[in-house]
């Protein structure tokens, strides 16, 4: 599945919020339309906090989809084919790169890139889907109070081009939503399981109820994580419902 040529920005406020504005003017507007920046003023992250990007360091992208084809229940796959294109492309630069649920990409402990998708439902249906990451490229240092971030710099010393990284992670988007268009979800959600960070062995996690242990069983169509405790017992979390504990 080919893709338009992304849209640059020399600065925005969101990728995000433009590409959802540019697109209601350009209602004809091909899927994987693509906008992107180095520097925005306004990005946002999940549970409404912002990212962290030295202007000029970065690669911030925005790229639209209309999956109406996709059932309401399985709208999490359209997470789990961003996170991989992520994953897999982010690996080609260095080890232990990995998908902490929901989206986010982990290099070991610490946080690569982060994704907010936002869907419009119209009539039973996700009309459009607009997916926003932040990759760090090539940040020295981090001075926010983010407890976790990390760049590809710091992991390996090198700066790289954001534009070929970007070329690279659009091109495997667009094969994983052919392969989500058809119908190859469970090929889609057994290699989301294989890239996921602590998949295997009894981590600390923490609900509303405390800190417990627990390993990773499986992620639903839904997107809820299904953990099992050390006494046997499952339970199903869906998003701010349960979170990780990182030393």
């Amino acid at each position: 599945m080919s893709y338009p040529k992304p849209i640059w920005l020399k600065e925005t406020t969101s990728t995000n919020t433009y590409l959802n504005e540019w697109c209601n003017e350009h209602p004809e507007a091909e899927e994987l339309t693509c906008v992107y920046t180095s520097y925005q003023s306004a990005g946002r992250g999940q549970r409404g906090n912002s990212w962290e990007s030295e202007a000029g360091a970065n690669l911030l992208f925005s790229f639209m989809l209309r999956p109406e084809f996709l059932a309401l229940s399985h709208q999490f796959r359209l997470s789990q084919i961003t996170a991989l294109a992520l994953q897999e492309v982010l690996s080609e630069y260095t080890d232990h790169i990995c998908i902490k649920w929901p989206n986010d990409i982990y290099w070991k402990d610490c946080k690569l890139c982060g994704t907010l998708i936002e869907n419009e439902l119209i009539g039973g249906c996700i009309s459009r889907s607009i997916s926003g990451t932040g990759v760090n490229v090539n940040q020295k240092v981090f001075v926010s109070d983010a407890p976790n971030p990390v760049s590809l710099y710091q992991i390996t010393g090198k700066e790289y081009s954001c534009n070929t990284l970007l070329q690279k992670i659009m091109e495997r988007t667009a094969r994983y939503y052919e392969m989500l268009r058809h119908g190859n979800e469970d090929t889609i959600a057994t290699r989301y399981h294989q890239a996921l960070y602590r998949k295997d062995g009894f981590y600390p996690y923490q609900d509303r109820d405390g800190v417990f242990l627990a390993r990773i069983v499986q992620v639903q169509p839904s997107g809820g994580l299904i953990l099992e405790r050390e006494d046997g017992t499952l339970n199903c979390y869906m998003f701010k419902e349960v979170s990780f504990i990182i030393a």
